[in-house]
């Protein structure tokens, strides 16, 4: 195809999508223009009943008002008289006062495989009365007041026209990347393209350096990106390699969700508020607690800022209580939140000190896996400590990621980390000069102890925006116009398999694993799966067990594991499938099928059953329904 007849059928803007736990941007860049450069654009939205204003974020966050709450009137969009739901800079204020009607960390709710996250539960565990709504529908409506605002503002070039790159965490399962492309399918949002935010941070800083990115890294380089955002904290490695003396840059790790930042941040502040008017006899409600987080958290943006600001008041809101009133009042000073935050959440700890896994109880509240341990230098210990061999020139088979384990009284341990030449932080945690010099001295603590030089930090970026941005740069990336991120899919990926073995009493049958998706697998390729043949029952429902692993980088589609050390894989959720009876086959038969892989241009990961009596396919997804009876029949070739 010709320039020109490639010029008419590109779309107008590449548009970049921050779908943040705490808060979502949009960028874009217009591809008409000889050397397009990247826009943010400002999103319209209520920010109390009948305002509205621009601003450069969308907040993440759904409010379920009362049905006396707000007359229509107060609702008013520039597009729509009658928005279906209330989002961003609102629904926050709003849920501050009442937060059992707020919708908060749906991004969290939608990796969460212990939950059938297209059930309608959020806010989880408000009252009957409160309207609920889906993980995925909430995205969606984030994902809806910006199409719509896109629309207001480019009524000739309509979103659903564009090239819209959505940002997803590096750490996202496949279920997760899944349902964030439904979410975006489900408003006409086809020309989609899913990228890891940690990449689209290194995108942001390449674009924003220009040429001179080349200047400030060279080959053999190892760059730690560290994205603390309101919800999570994402780590990724990239390398920089050379060939014919082209730089080019490799992501060769992710670390794993850890849900953990900002969010946790606000509510530790607001428990070290509660003891500290516990102790002269006031007690506060949870939902109290929930209410003042928000004030804790423009608090801590405030005192971090502003290391010369000794305090900042709160008020707590109450309901008439005659114990409380409605003017009880408490402070946040500078030396809480340093304490609080910086030795909290970023202690000085070496590079063996790894997060503390306690036991847990029986029984549990149903909500979010938020990580146990709250020292995010610990995680990223853990996280260098076990990619020890993920760069090209790591001798993997001298390196066991497993033996970082406490040695015996009086015995010398020594831990084997990949060592960062270079960091790069982004997400609004990390706005914090405090916050992200703590940070970067614990790493280049780490560094020193093993005689290895000290990493340089990368900066240049909006740690709020850079995400969106460097999504909507990709957009030009993807046209051959800059240097790409190459990497593919993030962990290898397995199937279970239940061995063959007599019954033990007491003893379930051991499981053994199959590599269906190789470590780095492109978008847009196919691995066949060279193994042994599964049975698969006609007519009724059946699942697969599947498993990731972000350490077995030479493991290849085939590969049978009969045994593994802890930690090497983890377990995902299972697909659940039904596969229709066809003409010449009966209810129960045992099909024998074969397996194979594809990494979808989305980057998102599919697989094939195929039966080997007459090649007969079916294409399998990580289904993330729970109830059986809400099953689709995967798609029958």
């Amino acid at each position: 195809m010709d320039n020109v007849t490639q010029a008419e059928h590109l779309p107008r803007y590449s548009v970049g999508i921050d779908l943040g736990t705490t808060h979502c941007v949009i960028s874009y860049t217009d591809n008409s223009q000889e050397e397009p450069s990247v826009e943010l654009m400002e999103i319209p939205q209520l920010t109390s009943p009948g305002t509205v204003e621009t601003k450069s974020q969308l907040g993440s966050f759904l409010y379920q008002p009362h049905e006396h709450e707000m007359d229509t009137s107060s609702r008013v969009l520039p597009w729509t008289d009658e928005p279906n739901a209330l989002v961003g800079a609102i629904a926050r204020n709003l849920g501050s006062k009442t937060p059992m009607r707020l919708v908060a960390s749906a991004k969290s709710w939608l990796c969460h495989g212990g939950v059938n996250r297209r059930e309608a539960f959020l806010p989880n565990g408000s009252p009957e009365e409160v309207e609920k709504v889906s993980p995925l529908k909430a995205s969606e409506l984030y994902l809806e007041h910006m199409r719509d605002a896109w629309n207001k503002e480019h009524p000739e070039n309509p979103l659903c026209e564009q090239e819209v790159i959505v940002t997803v965490p590096a750490s996202f399962d496949p279920a997760a990347r899944d349902l964030t492309v439904e979410a975006a399918r489900n408003l006409g949002l086809q020309h989609l393209t899913l990228l890891e935010e940690p990449q689209a941070a290194l995108y942001s800083w390449i674009d924003n350096n220009n040429d001179s990115w080349r200047d400030q890294v060279s080959a053999g380089d190892i760059v730690l990106v560290v994205d603390i955002g309101g919800g999570t904290t994402d780590l990724s490695l990239v390398e920089v390699t050379e060939d014919d003396g082209n730089l080019e840059l490799n992501r060769i790790a992710v670390g794993e969700h850890i849900l953990l930042g900002g969010d946790n941040m606000d509510l530790a502040l607001a428990y070290r508020l509660k003891m500290k008017l516990a102790q002269d006899g006031k007690d506060l409600a949870p939902w109290q607690i929930q209410a003042i987080t928000q004030a804790c958290r423009d608090a801590k943006e405030a005192l971090l800022n502003d290391p010369e600001l000794e305090s900042v008041p709160i008020v707590v809101p109450s309901r008439g209580s005659k114990m409380l009133g409605s003017t009880l009042k408490t402070e946040l000073t500078q030396q809480e939140v340093q304490q609080t935050l910086v030795d909290g959440f970023f202690p000085l700890v070496g590079i063996g000190e790894h997060p503390i896994q306690k036991n847990r109880g029986a029984l549990t509240q149903m909500g979010l896996p938020y990580a146990q341990d709250a020292g995010i230098t610990r995680h990223i210990a853990a996280f260098l400590s076990k990619q020890a061999s993920a760069n090209s020139h790591a001798p993997a088979e001298e390196h066991n990621p497993f033996a970082n384990m406490p040695g015996m009284p009086g015995q010398e341990q020594t831990v084997d980390f990949i060592k960062p030449t270079a960091v790069l932080f982004n997400g609004g945690v990390l706005k914090s000069d405090l916050l992200a010099s703590r940070l970067f001295e614990t790493i280049n603590t780490w560094l020193n102890d093993a005689e290895a030089e000290f990493a340089k930090r990368l900066t240049g970026l909006d740690l709020d925006l850079a995400v969106s941005r460097g999504a909507s740069y990709y957009g030009s990336v993807r046209r051959g116009q800059g240097i790409r991120i190459r990497g593919g899919i993030a962990s290898s990926y397995y199937v279970g398999i239940e061995s063959s073995m007599p019954a033990i009493p007491g003893m379930a049958p051991p499981l053994e694993a199959i590599c269906v998706a190789p470590f780095g697998m492109e978008e847009g390729s196919n691995a066949d799966v060279p193994s042994q043949e599964f049975g698969l029952v006609i007519g009724q429902p059946v699942h697969f067990q599947f498993y990731g692993s972000t350490t077995r980088r030479e493991d290849e589609a085939g590969t049978h594991l009969d045994h593994w050390r802890e930690g090497e894989l983890e377990e995902l959720p299972e697909i659940q499938l039904s596969l229709p009876v066809s003409e010449g086959r009966s209810t129960g038969e045992i099909v024998p099928v074969t397996l194979a892989s594809r990494v979808t241009e989305l980057g998102t990961l599919q697989l094939e059953a195929i039966a080997t009596d007459n090649g007969q396919k079916w294409h399998v997804e990580f289904d993330v329904r729970e109830d059986s009876a809400d099953q689709q029949t995967p798609e029958h070739v």
